[in-house]
């Protein structure tokens, strides 16, 4: 694999495009840039921040067990969401204080109208799970 591709094969992989515009919600000093740097170079351009107004392809959300609601936030993340939009939830790994339980996440997602896919290792420290409206959860 080529260097190039090594950088942003896990944004491919959740299925971040060219030119997506994508709204990251629940940053924190804890995120990883590094996941964070792999979608703004897949898509083109720079996240929009949780006072963005208008319409995206995508959320990345940020989620740690004690940040609240998990389905309020879910619902949330619908609020400037295009009708094939989807999003992207990132939780701390396994054995990490704040972890969140896939059931947890299934559960969440439902309630929100959501389906969540396959989670799949996101940097050294979170998780990611892709959920989409309505259909089926597909990773590449």
């Amino acid at each position: 694999m080529a260097i190039g591709a090594q950088k942003t094969a896990l944004a491919e992989k959740l299925g971040f495009e060219k030119d997506q515009v994508v709204q990251e919600l629940g940053w924190d000093e804890d995120v990883d840039d590094a996941v964070r740097e792999q979608i703004e170079d897949v898509t083109g351009s720079s996240l929009e921040d949780e006072d963005y107004d208008g319409v995206v392809d995508a959320v990345v959300l940020w989620w740690r067990e004690g940040d609240g609601d998990l389905i309020d936030d879910c619902v949330d993340a619908l609020t400037n969401l295009a009708d094939k939009g989807f999003v992207v939830l990132l939780v701390p790994g396994a054995g990490h204080p704040d972890h969140v339980d896939a059931s947890d996440i299934a559960e969440a997602a439902q309630t929100a109208g959501l389906k969540a896919g396959t989670s799949t290792r996101a940097g050294a420290d979170w998780i990611a799970t892709k959920l989409v409206q309505g259909g089926v959860a597909k990773q590449r």
